[in-house]
């Protein structure tokens, strides 16, 4: 008897069967295809994915000379050639693929299981130290709105292709900041600083995307002046 009801239930349960594993299957390339990896510790947008990655991936591009097309949030052929183009610029795997490394060089935030960052880059704590030394050197006295928003200029040069692609870099690029000449650079900073900095890092820009600021009290250079004042914060004008 109990054979007979074995045997009865048998091609039910390898239905059964069968969907649980093609469900499964389906279930992976429903994620695949959409641009996640199976790692939750990585991300990756690639041909085919859609949505607000690939936008930014795009605007970026856009923004670098790199990508010609429209800004839709479809990673297609346009979007996989800009990147390549891209990763090729930067030493970088030429795949065509927004993997953790070309997501932190464009300026992707990378996602984790725990939490996605912020300003594109998983920030050390010496870039926080040495963004700080500068605010100090270079904003100390300014109110702190003010000292974010020089933390923010330096931010915006490094996710500027014109611009070293480091916060070191940035900083310590010749003739850039006048608290590394005259060595304001290397005081403690205090915790204002260090504050702002981290404030910066977080995504805040007082600036309004500025790239450059001056004190018109003490600046020499004729250029700084022909450049466009988008923000007057404390005694730094703000501009592009």
């Amino acid at each position: 008897m109990l054979r007979k009801r074995i045997q009865k239930f048998t091609p039910y349960i390898i239905i059964l069967l069968i969907y649980t594993v093609f469900g499964f299957l389906s279930y992976n390339d429903f994620f695949t295809d959409r641009g996640y990896s199976s790692d939750a510790s990585s991300m990756i947008v690639k041909y085919g994915s859609k949505g607000t990655e690939v936008k930014t991936v795009q605007t970026k591009l856009k923004k670098w000379g790199y990508y010609k097309g429209t800004v839709d949030g479809v990673f297609g052929w346009r979007t996989r050639t800009a990147v390549i183009a891209f990763q090729k610029k930067h030493g970088l795997k030429a795949d065509g693929i927004v993997g953790t490394a070309t997501a932190k060089a464009i300026g992707l935030p990378v996602k984790t299981a725990a939490k996605a960052t912020t300003r594109g880059t998983v920030r050390r704590s010496n870039e926080l130290n040495t963004l700080a030394q500068a605010i100090n050197g270079e904003a100390r006295g300014e109110p702190y709105i003010g000292q974010v928003a020089v933390a923010a200029v330096i931010l915006n040069r490094v996710d500027d292709p014109r611009f070293p692609n480091s916060i070191a870099g940035v900083i310590y690029q010749p003739g850039a900041f006048t608290a590394v000449a005259d060595g304001q650079m290397y005081l403690t900073p205090n915790d204002s600083a260090h504050k702002a900095a981290q404030d910066a890092l977080n995504g805040w820009d007082p600036s309004g995307g500025a790239m450059y600021y001056f004190n018109p009290a003490k600046a020499t250079s004729k250029w700084i002046w022909s450049r466009p004042i988008i923000k007057i914060i404390g005694k730094h004008y703000f501009c592009k």
